[in-house]
């Protein structure tokens, strides 16, 4: 046993952490942390690696060829879930574009919100490392950050009795039961309206001479203004349907500090391969996730192609689901007929819920689980994972590429 295994189950990426076998389950040691306990039950039995096509059991050479040749006869195909590594993205760019498909990963609509305030106004951004080794104080804005992050004070350091950081403070939402002893802890429970607490934040660290501003935020903003290094920490996941105004506001205020001192913003968020593929569409394309790679180029539309909504609407013909990490994230509820790929455990709850019809289910390896891959940190590091055992399954790079090779003219 050694500490040598990497989590995929989040995207802290939390490396150092150490495996045990208990029978055919993987047992993790030195850590308690509920995410990647939860992520190791869910994949604990090994389940027979059966493909199926319309509920029947077939050869996986049989099921390929069938999902290929559905795949070709689709007008308009929606690319949904893209829970994979940085090779399965890559792989799945080439067959978007041979099919024409529009893509957005399963959480688009979290990522969404961080993609249009960076798109309109840039980011202050910083990392794991550096918040460890620099920040002074931190603001985690309207998250707990543990609750969906369990690792995170630990990654930042703020466990250590040597962190630098002075002030941790919960802006707009309650702090979570167990917290580091060595930070104190402050928490501004705000007017209950997160934008409007924000923009008045924001007015004051850019010098309004804001009047009756509450005295928390106004103790808030001489705090920010007098840290040497401040953090602003929001997760995707936790914002409101404006979302993205509540982003731009933290990179406004994160600007108006550096023009005396540093700070920066932190996003959680990119879980599931959702950094990874945006990042590895981004950089093949030039257009983030929403985007129809249409006959005559590309068309990037975040509220147009968001996935929910083309399914709503009725604007596709056809679902090629990916989702290769927990295995009961089923595709959404559609008539479409679908193509599944996912972990071998999937296959017998799609049956259950009665999904396998008009249906072809192809199982896959899970990066970091039974297969070697790459994925990003929230933080945008790149980190390798390794396999922590070998079930002889196809990741989802191979089986992306024998769809291609399979690839029959539209009829």
């Amino acid at each position: 046993m050694e500490p040598d295994w990497t989590c995929p189950f989040c995207s802290l990426l939390c490396d150092g952490f150490a495996l045990e076998r208990a029978g055919e389950a993987l047992v993790l040691q030195a850590s308690d942390c509920p995410r990647a306990r939860a992520g190791l039950a869910a994949h604990a039995r090994s389940e027979a690696p059966a493909a199926f096509v319309d509920g029947s059991a077939a050869p996986i050479d049989e099921a390929v060829a069938e999902a290929a040749r559905r795949l070709a006869r689709w007008r308009q195909p929606l690319f949904g879930g893209l829970a994979t590594d940085m090779a399965g993205a890559r792989a799945l760019f080439r067959l978007a574009a041979r099919t024409g498909a529009v893509y957005d990963h399963g959480d688009g609509e979290a990522l969404a919100q961080g993609l249009r305030a960076l798109q309109d106004r840039g980011q202050c951004y910083t990392t794991l490392a550096e918040i460890r080794a620099r920040a002074d104080v931190v603001v985690c804005v309207g998250t707990q950050a543990v609750a969906h992050y369990p690792e995170f004070f630990r990654r930042c350091g703020l466990d250590r009795p040597d962190t630098p950081c002075q002030h941790l403070v919960f802006l707009g939402v309650e702090p979570p039961a167990r917290l580091p002893d060595t930070v104190p802890v402050q928490c501004i429970a705000g007017s209950g309206d997160l934008l409007a607490d924000l923009q008045q934040l924001a007015a004051l660290l850019a010098g309004a001479p804001l009047r009756g501003a509450p005295a928390e935020i106004a103790g808030l903003a001489a705090t920010l203004r007098q840290a040497r290094y401040a953090v602003l920490v929001w997760e995707a996941a936790t914002l409101p349907a404006h979302g993205a105004l509540v982003v731009e506001l933290l990179h406004r205020m994160a600007t108006s500090l550096n023009r005396a001192t540093r700070a920066a913003t932190f996003a959680l968020g990119g879980s599931d391969g959702a950094y990874a593929v945006q990042q590895v569409f981004t950089w093949l394309s030039g257009l983030p996730l929403r985007t129809r790679a249409a006959a005559g180029g590309l068309q990037h539309d975040p509220v147009r192609f968001a996935a929910q909504r083309l399914l709503d609407e009725d604007a596709v013909d056809g679902l090629l689901w990916v989702w290769s990490y927990a295995p009961d994230r089923l595709p959404p509820s559609t008539k479409l007929p679908r193509i599944v790929l996912g972990p071998p455990g999937m296959g017998p709850l799609l049956r259950q819920a009665d999904a396998a019809q008009r249906c072809v289910f192809l199982p896959v390896a899970t990066p970091g689980l039974n297969a070697a891959g790459h994925l990003f940190r929230t933080d945008g590091v790149v980190v390798p994972l390794v396999a922590a055992r070998d079930d002889a399954l196809p990741g989802v790079a191979q089986v992306v590429a024998r769809l291609l090779e399979r690839m029959e003219p539209a009829a």
